[in-house]
């Protein structure tokens, strides 16, 4: 297996924009899910636009690899059409990702960002047992506990804002925490297969992604209409949509881009140290988010009146 050099620069670039990609993310999609007014929209559809938008990105980003439209033709034909025991392989995380990514929605349309962020981190852990169990690579004890505190340390921040946020759906705090469980666990399988898949062949990243995405799009499609396929036909596949959830839609595509780069360059653990990150930007800005916001026009009638009163006393 040839190993492929990156700097170290660009291993940080990919790190801090997934980070920043991962914490935008959480908070637009809590948002969209319990602040937005109107509808609510199909989360199984967005997860299913998601990938399609996936596939469309890998597709001109293995264009631009290739270098020309004949030898992007040679490499699906070779790699994706007539490869079927690949596109088997890597439909596992393909299917494990669509159900973690809908564990995402279901998580938090019954819980705070913050309280999600945080128990997510969970993760952390969970990725480090499949690395053991499923790469072979041995940790050290530092190396434990440095994981353990990491989540940890996470799981301690403290996020008491000022004032509560008006939510507009009814919340299950239990059905949260069941679906952040199955997330976790999913995330950490998925990484560690899809990096074991990534690392074990010199096949290209953007073909191995076009092969999951390829999957993801039919699995999605019938969880689709599976779930809400009546609702659908009734309403419509776009139902619920604003320029937020199609913010939401483009942020889970590129975050899922950079994930696959920064699996094939450091590996899962790196991911997850990332994510851990984006939870402390995520209470941080939460916090902000909830102080109480200062009466600026009562504050400048005050400053007048004093000032009046002064000119007053000068007098």
């Amino acid at each position: 297996m040839a190993v492929e050099n990156v700097s170290v620069a660009f291993k940080l670039y990919c790190l801090t924009v997934m980070t920043l990609v991962a914490a935008t993310y959480t908070v637009s999609l809590r948002y969209t899910r319990t602040i937005s007014s109107g509808d609510l929209y199909f989360s199984t559809t967005a997860v299913c636009i998601t990938e399609v938008i996936k596939l469309i990105l890998s597709l001109g980003m293995l264009t631009k690899e290739t270098g020309s439209l004949t030898r992007l033709k040679n490499a699906l034909v070779e790699h994706v059409f007539f490869s079927p025991k690949e596109l088997l392989k890597l439909s596992v995380p393909s299917i494990v990702y669509a159900v973690q990514n809908n564990m995402a929605f279901l998580a938090l349309s019954n819980l705070d960002a913050a309280v999600y962020q945080v128990t997510y981190q969970l993760k952390i852990p969970c990725t480090a047992l499949c690395t053991v169990l499923m790469l072979n690579r041995s940790l050290s004890r530092l190396q434990w506990f440095s994981v353990f505190m990491l989540c940890g340390g996470v799981t301690l921040v403290q996020w008491k804002p000022a004032e509560a946020t008006k939510v507009q759906i009814e919340q299950s705090p239990f059905v949260g925490f069941i679906a952040i469980a199955i997330a976790v666990i999913c995330s950490g399988f998925a990484g560690v297969y899809f990096e074991k898949v990534l690392k074990s062949s010199d096949t290209s990243l953007w073909v191995r992604n076009i092969q999951m995405y390829l999957s993801g799009i039919v699995v999605t499609l019938i969880g689709v209409f599976m779930n809400d396929g009546e609702k659908i036909l009734e309403k419509g596949f776009f139902f619920g949509y604003t320029p937020w959830v199609f913010f939401v839609v483009f942020l889970a595509s590129v975050g899922g881009l950079y994930t696959s780069v920064v699996v094939k360059y450091t590996d899962n653990i790196m991911k997850a140290l990332s994510f851990a990150s984006g939870a402390l930007l995520v209470c941080v800005s939460i916090y902000l988010y909830g102080l109480p916001k200062q009466d600026t026009l009562k504050l400048s009638h005050k400053d007048t009146d004093t000032e009046s009163k002064q000119r007053l006393i000068t007098v």
